[in-house]
Order: C-alpha cells, then structure tokens, then sequence
C-alpha cells in the first residue's frame, strides 16, 4: 500500500503534505487533551510492533501478496488521535530510513494509512460499536473499510498525479484491496484478541503488557525473512497497468529494502534492519511522549 516515490509528482505531494500535516497536527491536539492517555511504554511498543507485523508479507492469490497495516490495531490498542499519531511516526521512519514511500510520497501516504487508515477507520469503529454490532464484527469491518478507502484514496491520488486513468486504476486496486482488506480484518480480529488478553493478564503491570509486545515485535522481525517476495496489491496494479515510473525524489537511505547493506548474508541483514526499525521507533517514540501527551508512566 506504501505509494513509491516514482508514483506521484506534481502539484499533489506538496497539497497531501498540507493535508496531512494538518491532519497530524489536529490528532496531536487531540490527544494531548484526551483523558483516556495510553503510557509511554505502550505507545512505543504498539508503534514497534506494527511496524515489524508491516514486513510480513503474506501470499493471496495471482503471484501477489499483502502485509498488515495495522491501523485499526492501533486503534484498538491506543485510541483513535494515538493511533494516527503512531501510524505516521511508522511512515515517516519508513521512508527516511528504508526507503519504503519515497519522501514526496510521504504526505499520500500519511493521509491514506494513517488519516484515513486510523482516522476515518477509526470513526467508522466506533460508529459500528455504538450502534450495537457486536465488536469483533465492527473490529473487522473497520479493518476491512481501512484498506479499500486507502487503495480508492491511492487510485484517486494516481490520477490527478497523471500517472494512470482513474477507472482503469480505480478498478484494480478495489477489486485487489477488498481481498486484501479480509486477510486485514482476519489478522486485526486475531491480533487485538490476543493482545488485548494478554493485556487483561497484566493489567496492573503494564510494563509487562508493553515488554510483551516488544516481544513479540522481534519475533516478526525475526520471521521476516520468511515473508513472501511477491509483489504486494499496489506493485501488482501498478505493472498489470504497465504505467511507467515518473520522476520521484530518491533519497539515499540507511537500509534500503529492508536490509542493511554492510552484511552479506540476505537472511541476517533483513533481521537486522528489522531489529534496527524496532530500536528507531522505540526511541523516537519515548523521546516524543512529552510533546505528544502521552502519560510518562
């Protein structure tokens, strides 16, 4: 789901920067008056986890695959303007130090899986479990609804950037994205009741919660080499499509592809980039409680 840097130019990187970083500053706000505040710790250790769970590309159908996104899991586990604000700490790193995204991407892809993946997702979750739909169901609606209104904002950002027809793209990333987004709903069901369990059994020792997910967070990394290398949802449109790259903003990165160039072996470097990605979130997200809100529990 990550637009490449190749994908967009023109007058729309620069008008969904605006809009995201609006859209940023707006839950920033929210959250630093919210009542209901998660700990530092747990912040930092959800970030963490779905930017790991995120390597893990998983085979659909047609020589494609896809990879959680994690949106409404945070959601689930931070509350909606946390949420926004974790899912774009993750873009942002994954952009500057991996190159997934490409920087003038990164205002696109903020809104798309983090304002619109979190955000509107996030409303819709609390709209479905406000009207009585039990909440497993409304976790998986709002998962599903996450992924199809990023892959509708992507085609519609695609088109007015040149790069592709919008029906033509409107049609495959839809008809892709509405399988992906069950594999999402499935995963996010499975996740949050696992988590949110282990979070009942530690419920007065958040710390211990936190550790946990941080935890299991290497554990993804450490499977990463294992994920499928086919091309996810959005590569696949993009070359049944045969539209031709444009010139993008490619900016020299630490650990591109996931990898970290100075070791040899594809396996170790792949864990390593992983393991690195986890130690930049963490960090990033325990220097930012302060600024962000969070309670410095």
């Amino acid at each position: 789901m990550h637009i490449p840097a190749s994908m967009l130019h023109g007058s729309i990187c620069p008008v969904t920067a605006a809009v995201s970083a609006v859209g940023v500053l707006a839950a920033g706000a929210l959250a630093w008056r919210s009542e209901d505040r998660p700990t530092s710790s747990r912040f930092a250790a959800v970030t963490a986890l779905i930017f790991a769970l995120q390597m893990l590309n998983y085979p659909i159908q047609d020589g494609t695959s896809g990879h959680l996104v994690g949106a409404v899991l945070a959601v689930g586990l931070l509350g909606i303007p946390f949420a926004v604000l974790s899912m774009t700490m993750i873009l942002v790193v994954q952009a500057v130090f991996f190159g997934d995204g490409g920087i003038n991407a990164l205002g696109a892809n903020i809104l798309n899986m983090s304002l619109l993946g979190a955000g509107l997702a996030g409303v819709l979750l609390q709209r479905l479990t406000r009207a009585g739909l039990p909440r497993r169901l409304s976790i998986a609606a709002a998962a599903w609804f996450s992924v199809v209104i990023g892959a509708l904002a992507c085609a519609l950002e695609a088109a007015l950037a040149g790069t592709a027809g919008w029906t033509g793209m409107l049609t495959a990333m839809l008809s892709l994205h509405a399988l992906i987004g069950v594999g999402e709903a499935l995963l996010t069901v499975a996740l949050l009741a696992g988590l949110e369990f282990h979070g009942r059994l530690w419920q007065e020792r958040e710390g211990a919660f936190s550790l946990g997910a941080i935890l299991l967070a290497c554990v993804a990394a450490l499977c990463s080499p294992l994920a499928s290398g086919l091309p996810d949802g959005l590569e696949r449109v993009l070359g049944d499509l045969s539209l031709a790259p444009v010139s993008g903003a490619h900016l020299p990165v630490l650990f591109p592809d996931y990898m970290v160039p100075a070791i040899p072996n594809a396996t170790l470097a792949t864990i390593t980039a992983g393991l690195l990605g986890i130690g930049i979130l963490l960090a990033v997200s325990f220097s930012l409680r302060a600024a962000s809100g969070l309670s410095r529990r």
